[in-house]
């Protein structure tokens, strides 16, 4: 994660249900390595919080820290799973990065987290 952009979190309003929370991050650009071109899509961001929620003026600071950054559909979508599930720990997160149309192809990259937690 980029030092400069920290995640902020707040505790879970309810850490005894199970709930789920759905983020759209619509206006998603980052920049193709290979061609140097941008990239355009939609990061979705679906989890179930353990004791803590993320914030989402950070997450959007976070998101937008990508806007110049060389790199790949793959390893962008895991990258954010990686750093999402790190900071805020959740039961289970999905990460689904949706990129608009290059050369007639259209990309849907999805990654998943989850944890076994013991009662």
């Amino acid at each position: 994660m980029n030092k400069k952009t920290k995640l902020e979190l707040f505790d879970n309003p309810k850490p005894e249900r199970d709930y789920n929370i759905t983020i759209h991050c619509p206006e998603f650009t980052s920049v193709c390595p290979r061609t140097g071109q941008p990239d355009f899509g939609e990061i979705v961001i679906q989890y179930c919080p353990h004791k803590k929620c993320i914030e989402l003026k950070s997450l959007k600071f976070y998101i937008q820290s990508y806007r110049n950054k060389g790199i790949f559909y793959e390893v962008l979508t895991n990258k954010i799973l990686d750093d999402l599930a790190e900071s805020c720990k959740p039961q289970w997160m999905i990460i689904t990065a949706n990129f608009t149309p290059r050369g007639g192809i259209t990309t849907q990259v999805s990654a998943e987290y989850k944890v076994s937690r013991k009662k």
